[in-house]
Order: structure tokens, then sequence, then C-alpha cells
């Protein structure tokens, strides 16, 4: 009997660029977030999709699984060219990192947690709502899809938490000691945002809102860059905005809130 032929990956070939280290913030944010998924799963599978040129992102995203979470997480590195998955499988440790060909669909795979960062950028926006659709789709039940993009060097960022139901919740991050302005976070926003920073959308009232309270805050800046964002943040949830993440966070240059507050009008 012949077995039944392989899906073919959805998706495109996409840049792959990328750096070490470009990736921490996200990547320390699962830790965080998704840890208690990734502890209480029978099978730890976490998919790092579309690692890119090299698989430098997915070795750090299991190391810091392993060593934050539970030593026993397997992560597979998908990327649609078969090239870049050959030129990983030096950099795999099986069982706990792998590398396979496969895009949206997840290659059959079932896993509790897929990161997917800076993919969906080189995307229309049209594209985003299937994507997500097909992703969570393939999660195992209750599973998670982590989805956003970041400037080269991981300094700002804005990822999506995504369940079988649609957006969950959107983050900002930025590094505070290279932070000029809250408004350059707009530049990394998730794609079905970024195009949406423009008045009479919920997500530009938002970056519009904690710019006012950065400049607002500049009166601590000369205690440091740390402690201007946590006053800028307290005045945005003093103010009303519901903010999901606590000041632990906030230190770290984070900010979370729910999806329905930046929705697309």
């Amino acid at each position: 009997m012949t077995g039944a032929r392989p899906r073919r990956p959805y998706g495109v070939i996409t840049r792959g660029t990328t750096n070490p280290n470009r990736l921490r913030r996200v990547d320390n944010w699962i830790v965080a977030t998704c840890g208690d998924l990734l502890r209480d799963a029978a099978d730890p599978l976490v998919v790092d999709l579309g690692y890119g040129a090299t698989p430098v992102t997915a070795v750090e995203l299991r190391a810091r699984l392993a060593a934050g979470v539970r030593p026993d997480v397997r992560l597979v590195g998908l990327e649609i060219d078969p090239e870049r998955v050959a030129a990983a499988e030096p950099a795999a440790d099986p069982p706990g990192l792998t590398f396979a060909r496969g895009g949206f669909e997840l290659a059959g795979l079932r896993p509790v947690l897929v990161r997917a960062l800076n993919v969906l950028r080189q995307y229309d926006e049209s594209a985003v709502p299937g994507a997500w659709q097909t992703i969570t789709a393939a999660l195992a039940p209750g599973g998670m899809l982590v989805e956003g993009t970041c400037d080269e060097l991981g300094r700002l960022g804005g990822w999506l938490l995504i369940d079988a139901d649609g957006p969950r919740s959107l983050t900002l991050a930025a590094r505070l000691a290279t932070l000029e302005t809250p408004a350059e976070l707009a530049e990394r926003l998730p794609k079905a945002l970024i195009h949406r920073n423009v008045p009479g959308e919920r997500v530009h009232d938002l970056i519009r809102a904690l710019d006012d309270a950065w400049r607002t805050a500049a009166g601590y800046a000369p205690y440091g860059p740390r402690q201007r964002w946590l006053h800028a943040v307290q005045s945005l949830k003093d103010a009303g905005w519901p903010l999901l993440d606590r000041p632990a966070r906030w230190r770290l240059g984070e900010l979370t809130v729910p999806w329905s507050v930046v929705a697309p009008a």
C-alpha cells in the first residue's frame, strides 16, 4: 500500500534574515507567559515557523524553554526552503531539536506552541487571517500561536498571542536604553496592525496615548529610561487602559493589552 503523499508546504519563501539574540525579548516573554501551557502538556512540542536562513534563533528558543520551562521540551524548526532545512541539520540535537520542511500547515505536526516571528510581515495583510486559521487549526487542543515582528537587532518588537478563536492580546516591547520615543514601536507592529496606525484606528490611539504619557513622564528621565517607562505605563493604566501585565513586565520594557483594545475598526 502506498503511503499518503506529503502535504505541500503552505506559504512562500521569505527573505530569511536573522541575527543571534534577535528574538530574545519574545522568547523570554514566552517562557514567562506560556510556560504553564508547556509544563502541563503531555507532549511539550513547539514549532519555530520560518526560522530563516540560519537556525540560530530556533536553537536559542529551545535552550531558553529547556532552561526556563522544562528540559524535555521538543522544538521543530520549519522552513519552506529545503536548502535552509539542510543547512540547519548540523545544529539538530534530536529529540530536543530537529528541522523539517513545512509552512503554515505545520507539516502535519500538532504542537502546543508555535512561534512565527518576522514571517507574516512579508505577506499582504489580506493573507494574515487565512494564515492564522491554518496554523491554529493544526495546534494541539488549547495550543497557542505567538505571531509578530521585531527589528533586526531585537530592540523593538510587537507580537500577538493567538488561539483557535483568534487573537487574545498584543504585546509591545522595547530595549529602553535605546528608545527615543514609543512611537518607534509603530514600525514593528504585527502585520495585522501595522497598516492600521492611522487616525480612527484603535492601535493608533494606543500608540499615541503611550507616546503622550512618555512625554509627560520626561521629568523622570534623569532617573533612567526604565523609570520613565514605568511612570508612562502606569499613567496609561490610571487613564483606564486595560493592561494585562504587571510592573514586573513593564520593567523589561513591555506592555500587553487585550486584542479588543487594538483590533482594526
